[in-house]
Parts: C-alpha cells; sequence; structure tokens
C-alpha cells in the first residue's frame, strides 16, 4: 500500500474571490492549476449540479508530493451549509499567522502555537505557528466519524492505511499510508454524522492496475460504491481512471489512477491568471443583483 498517497480535499465555495486571497494571501499557497467546465462532472466531481462549474487546485507545491485543495464553485450557487463532518486541515506556517494578523483575517488560539482560522464559507484551519518544513506544510485532513473503532477497520482493513498514533482522550485516530505523507484523523463526534450540503471529498491515487481490486473488494464487503469505475475526460490533458466509494459515515472517497494523474496534475505556469481571468468575467453576482435575486443556497 505503499504505492498509494494522499492528493487533495475538495471544497465546494461560494464566494471565489474571497476564497483565492485566503489560499493565496493568507496560507500562502499557490494556484496549482484552473479549469471551467459547461456542464456538470461524471463522478459528480462539483456536487449535485449539472450546470457551468469551475475547478482551482491550490496548494504549497506540485500534488506529487504536496496535499492539495480543490476548490469547485458552482455559477448560481452562493452558499452552503455545514455539518460536522469536516474538522479541520492541519498546516505548520508561522507566514500564515503572520499573514493572517496582518490582513485583519480572524484568528483564534486554541493551543500553545496553534490558531484556529476560518476559511470562507466556514470551513476550518488550524495554523501551527511554526517555520514551514521543508517538505510539504500541510499535516493532517481531520474528519468525524460516528464509530472510531467501525471506521478505523474500514480505512485500515480495506483501504491499507496504517495507524500512526491513537488518542483515546481526544477519541482521535491517525492514519496514513506513508510516514511523509498528509495524514488523515479520524475524530469519533459522538453521534451521527451530518454532512449537510457542503459535503466535501478526499482524494487518494494508487497504480491504476488496483483500481478494479479495490472496488471489488468494497463490493465484497457490502459496502457503498458511489461512482463504479470510470474513465474521465479533460479536454486536452491525461483520461483518468476513477471509482469513488463512501465510507461508513458517507464520506466521500476518490480514488484515482496514479499514472494519468501525474499528468492531468501537472502544474499550470498560467492557473493563477486563468482564476483571475475567470473571476474577473464572473458577471454572476451582476446579474442576480440586477433581477433582485440571490443566488441559491444550497
Amino acid at each position: 500500500m505503499a504505492l498509494r498517497r494522499a492528493l487533495h480535499f475538495v471544497f465546494k465555495i461560494g464566494d471565489r474571490a474571497k476564497t483565492a486571497t485566503f489560499y493565496r494571501d493568507v496560507l500562502g499557497m499557490k494556484v496549482l492549476r484552473h479549469e471551467e467546465f459547461e456542464e456538470g462532472c461524471k463522478a459528480s466531481c462539483n456536487g449535485p449540479y449539472d450546470g457551468r462549474w469551475s475547478k482551482t487546485m491550490v496548494g504549497f507545491g506540485p500534488e506529487d508530493d504536496h496535499f492539495v485543495v480543490e476548490l469547485t464553485y458552482n455559477y448560481g450557487v452562493g452558499e452552503y451549509t455545514l455539518g460536522n463532518d469536516f474538522r479541520g486541515i492541519t498546516l505548520q506556517s508561522s507566514k500564515a499567522v503572520s499573514n493572517a494578523r496582518r490582513l485583519g483575517w480572524p484568528l483564534t488560539q486554541v493551543a500553545e502555537a496553534l490558531y484556529l482560522i476560518p476559511a470562507p464559507g466556514g470551513y476550518p484551519f488550524y495554523l501551527v505557528d511554526k517555520e514551514e518544513p521543508s517538505s510539504d506544510p500541510v499535516q493532517k485532513v481531520c474528519l468525524g466519524v460516528s464509530d472510531l473503532q467501525r471506521s478505523t477497520h474500514y480505512w485500515t482493513t480495506l483501504l491499507g492505511m496504517k495507524i500512526m498514533e491513537k488518542n483515546e482522550e481526544k477519541n482521535t485516530i491517525l492514519l496514513g499510508f506513508d510516514d511523509t505523507q498528509c495524514k488523515l484523523e479520524l475524530h469519533d463526534v459522538g453521534g451521527p454524522v451530518d454532512h449537510a450540503t457542503a459535503f466535501g471529498r478526499i482524494a487518494f491515487s494508487c497504480p491504476k492496475e488496483q483500481l478494479p481490486e479495490l472496488e471489488a473488494l468494497i463490493k465484497k464487503e457490502n459496502h457503498k460504491i458511489l461512482t463504479p469505475l470510470v474513465s474521465l475526460d479533460t479536454p486536452g490533458k491525461a483520461t483518468v481512471e476513477v471509482v469513488i466509494l463512501a465510507d461508513p459515515d458517507g464520506h466521500e472517497i476518490c480514488f484515482v489512477g496514479d499514472e494519468a494523474f501525474r499528468e492531468l496534475s501537472a502544474m499550470d505556469p498560467k492557473g493563477s491568471d486563468l482564476l483571475d481571468k475567470a473571476m474577473a468575467e464572473d458577471k454572476s453576482d451582476e446579474w442576480f443583483a440586477k433581477h433582485n435575486r440571490q443566488k441559491a443556497t444550497a
């Protein structure tokens, strides 16, 4: 399972401009690539929406060796409702802490050298106030679960992750495919997991040849497959194969063939300019204001 690796987490966003400011100017991430789509994705990458949308990948470095964030923006939706499913992303960067203070972004100290900062839409991030490491600053993603033992069995026995650390006092367990990768923390929330409408998705890669085996194992164990193995086309780029699963609490998990994904995820030096161009040309806010209407709340 060492060939499997953590790739990114998907957020739905309603305010693209404010979100870009947060990731670029506060956290200090780079736009790795930006793509516009006229209709919904076969793998529901933008959620249950059929209309125009965009995908922006941001991170501290290329997805080959960094855990990054995918921002999906649906042109007609301005707000999403948060549940208790996503518990936060933790990253180490004293520079991000100083950026937040300089730009007046709200910071709440929750422990020594640890600050909670909300991304636009309310998604929680945790900043470790230490110098960025030479490797990826993103340390872990935390997801809420209703039964820690059941979830641990799913993620380790079926998906092949290793247990890195247990904390019985906090009801958490830290998992990973490799010590050098971003980790996944599962946090028992003591009740049902509510995904609301802002539900995200976590993505991993594995060798393409493992995808049918993984799908067959999940079927055999009677767990949910949201999107059976499918090929996804991106115009002018590699075609990737993906299978999308749901863990016992309904967390969406995307596994993608690693070989083609490395080609697809190559950094685009024009990514930031493409995002800026798309935001400048996005007249959806003006259209809704002109017609005295508000964007939908999902």
